[in-house]
């Protein structure tokens, strides 16, 4: 069996019964950084065969594991800190193990972005979680635009050196929104800083850096306090031919094709 094992994001007390169970249990242990996971099994005393599985080998270390699970083997899966596969290599582990038709499974346990999330204060009823922006500034805003309109809480991941560079992106982007910093979770100075997207953050900047952004706020259309009839009539004067000018009028209400084409069908 292959385990994915969530890990401490920053205190070392922050790890399950269970995940310490399937360590002490794994017969190999793969980790993005054999340097940084040997600190948190010494603490638990934990002496296991590591192997590194990070994004400049997973592939070659997906074939591993496969190979070792199949030999019988129990393989536990982490990252640095927090989920594995979560903004952190794993996914083509995943990949590789369900074309491969091993089974696997997850041993839950810290997360930085839902933890980030509640210490925020912002909505979370609905959210998205959008992890590093990519570094090249023209992916960065197509990334950002496609999320422009959304109306739910934006999850952002960012390295420290990134942050105005990143925090000037999104406002260039989405505009103007309230937005929180969040950072060395679950350590000594840990911190949430609210600030405004326009006026950037100004507060300490080292250690990684969780940043929640408010979401898009909907305006009412005003067009949606016609007739359906008239919503269509309005797009087609403006030369929209009929097929169009129904597409149009149901993005304006939220509603699909189907529900206001009758409304066209004499015009």
């Amino acid at each position: 069996m292959v385990y994915f094992v969530s890990t401490p994001i920053g205190n070392l007390k922050d790890i399950t019964l269970r995940a310490l169970e399937v360590l002490r249990g794994a017969d190999v242990i793969f980790c993005e950084d054999t340097r940084h996971s040997i600190k948190l099994l010494n603490a638990y005393d934990i002496k296991k065969p590591l192997l590194s599985c990070h994004k400049f080998n997973e592939r070659e270390a997906a074939q591993k594991i496969i190979n070792a699970a199949n030999e019988g083997k129990e393989v536990a899966v982490i990252s640095d800190a927090g989920m594995p596969v979560v903004s952190d290599p794993g996914n083509v582990v995943c990949r590789s193990l369900k074309e491969a038709g091993v089974a696997y499974t997850v041993i839950p346990g810290a997360n930085a972005a839902l933890s980030a999330l509640i210490l925020s204060a912002f909505p979370a009823e609905r959210f998205a979680f959008l992890g590093f922006l990519p570094e090249k500034p023209g992916e960065k805003k197509s990334l950002l635009e496609k999320y422009k309109n959304v109306d739910c809480t934006l999850i952002f991941h960012v390295a420290p050196q990134d942050l105005d560079r990143d925090i000037s992106a999104m406002y260039k982007v989405l505009g103007d929104r309230p937005a929180c910093a969040v950072r060395e979770i679950t350590k000594l100075h840990e911190e949430a800083v609210n600030f405004n997207l326009s006026e950037g953050f100004n507060g300490e900047k080292r250690g990684e850096f969780v940043i929640i952004v408010g979401g898009a706020v909907q305006t009412e259309n005003p067009l949606n306090s016609l007739s359906e009839r008239e919503h269509i009539l309005h797009y087609m004067a403006q030369g929209l031919d009929k097929k169009e000018a129904v597409k149009q009028a149901a993005k304006d209400r939220g509603i699909t094709k189907s529900e206001i084409y009758k409304f066209s069908l004499d015009l």
